[in-house]
């Protein structure tokens, strides 16, 4: 037994539904925002160097430099993962309630064929009853 759309729709909690939009929509611009941005390894800039300092130096300032860029990679990496995971849980609260909403309005469908199904057998009864006297 399949559903009416309509009837599915109109049992939705819209206003829950658009009171959480604007949460949900902040947070993929957030997500948007964090991995639009360009990758941090086009940002490693290597430094001339000094040429009054030892090839050593310049090759350690140089290591410092790409540890310090990987750090804020994996830093900015970290921050997406908890907008997205922020994001997740967002829609997935939404969808656990539509979920709710959806079974709740199965069990309502069921007890109204019953009762239809009950009406049902009453009338026909009764009209039985009544020809048959």
């Amino acid at each position: 037994m399949s559903i009416p759309w309509l009837t599915v729709l109109q049992s939705v909690p819209w206003s829950d539904v658009i009171s959480n939009a604007p949460k949900v929509a902040d947070g993929a611009k957030k997500l948007w925002n964090t991995i639009g941005r360009k990758s941090s390894a086009q940002d490693i800039e290597t430094s001339p160097g000094n040429p009054g300092h030892s090839p050593e130096t310049q090759t350690l300032a140089s290591l410092h430099a790409q540890i310090g860029a990987i750090e804020a990679a994996m830093a900015d990496l970290h921050n997406q993962l908890l907008a997205s995971s922020e994001l997740i849980k967002a829609l997935a609260e939404q969808n656990a309630l539509l979920i709710a909403q959806a079974e709740a309005m199965r069990v309502r469908l069921r007890w109204m064929l019953a009762a239809m199904v009950a009406i049902g057998i009453a009338t026909a009864y009764g009209l039985v009853r009544t020809f048959l006297n």
